[in-house]
């Protein structure tokens, strides 16, 4: 039995520890909490009774731990991550893994050295939809990629934002792109391959925070496809989508839903056995506001750190989307066309 110790109880904390806490991945256990503000680890410690603390490294030296899930501010994940890597436990960190790349790097380089694995939540990959839709780009199923497409399109009123100072800051949040939208775009670029360039333009239109609450980013991908990206938590009354569709010269598939978790198109120029019952077998409606894909994804964890089995999101995985969202940035405030590999010079994102 493997134990998980949770860094940080705000709101993305309740679904971890419903999923430790309740025994709901096999070989997996809730072990303990800790916030700095104690009132938020001792809710949840008391709902699950585990042992809760206001410091990690109080917590790390007092109880046996397998793994640490990172679930602090974004812009506090790097420092987080390097300071826990010295107890040579695995450690997952939620998205984005930091804010700028040298965190990333930073975080990258100590698990290696340490030995540790290092796993970034991505867990709309293990959505089930979304697994089908792999597996016919990997089995060659669209012939040449010719257009993909992301739609985040949410409701976050000013009161999220007020829940807490930090979020839709630049130094410790990011907008719509790094936070909500940040799965969508790994998911992009999983599907359609490497970019070579973005070319973008985002606005602050319905909140008072300091980032964007919508953007639309145009994609050159190295394949010669074309891709797009819009963003929104600027939807009103309440959320819309969250949706992916790929288009290829010989078939299309969309994912729509609330969390790229309904299969809305398959279409092949080649139908296979099975194609028939792909949209009613593979849709999946999620439990809750984050998706389907957390309890997969835990068990995937598992299986990495028992059998030393093959990461799906490693560091360096979680690397690529963060610097495609960082040359977005860069090309928002620079008003051109930015080509990846590139030095970020005018990205705010991270910035203290």
């Amino acid at each position: 039995m493997l134990n998980f110790a949770l860094v940080g109880c705000g709101r993305i904390s309740k679904r971890h520890s419903e999923l430790l806490g309740f025994g709901k991945i096999e070989g997996a256990r809730l072990a303990g909490v800790c916030d700095v503000i104690e009132e938020k680890a001792k809710i949840i410690g008391e709902q699950f009774k585990v042992p809760y603390f206001s410091d990690m490294h109080e917590m790390a030296n007092n109880l046996k731990i397998d793994a640490f899930v990172v679930l602090t501010e974004s812009g506090n994940h790097a420092d987080h991550v390097v300071e826990l890597a010295s107890y040579g436990k695995h450690i997952i960190v939620e998205k984005p893994m930091a804010l700028t790349l040298d965190d990333a790097d930073r975080m990258i380089e100590v698990c290696d050295s340490t030995g540790i694995k290092l796993f970034v939540v991505k867990q709309n990959r293990f959505n089930v939809p979304v697994i089908k839709l792999r597996e016919a780009l990997e089995a060659g199923r669209f012939g040449k990629l010719v257009l993909g497409t992301v739609r985040v399109r949410w409701c976050r009123p000013q009161a999220y934002y007020d829940q807490d100072a930090w979020r839709g800051t630049w130094a410790m949040d990011g907008g719509v792109l790094t936070n909500q939208a940040s799965h969508h775009i790994d998911l992009l670029e999983w599907m359609m391959g490497e970019v070579e360039s973005v070319q973008a333009m985002s606005t602050t239109a319905l909140v008072n925070i300091e980032t964007e609450d919508t953007a639309i980013v145009n994609v050159r991908f190295k394949n010669g496809a074309l891709g797009v990206i819009e963003a929104t938590t600027a939807v009103r009354p309440k959320d819309l989508e969250g949706s992916i569709s790929i288009l290829g010269e010989t078939g299309n598939v969309e994912i729509g839903g609330f969390a790229v978790n309904e299969m809305k198109t398959w279409n092949f120029s080649e139908s296979l056995d099975g194609d028939e019952t792909i949209q009613s077998q593979y849709s999946v409606n999620p439990p809750n506001v984050y998706g389907f894909g957390h309890q997969a994804y835990y068990e995937h964890v598992v299986d990495a750190i028992e059998n030393n089995t093959k990461q799906l999101v490693d560091g360096l995985q979680g690397r690529k989307s963060l610097e495609l969202i960082n040359a977005i940035y860069e090309s928002i405030e620079t008003r051109k066309e930015v080509f990846l590999r590139f030095k970020a010079e005018h990205c705010r994102l991270g910035k203290k």
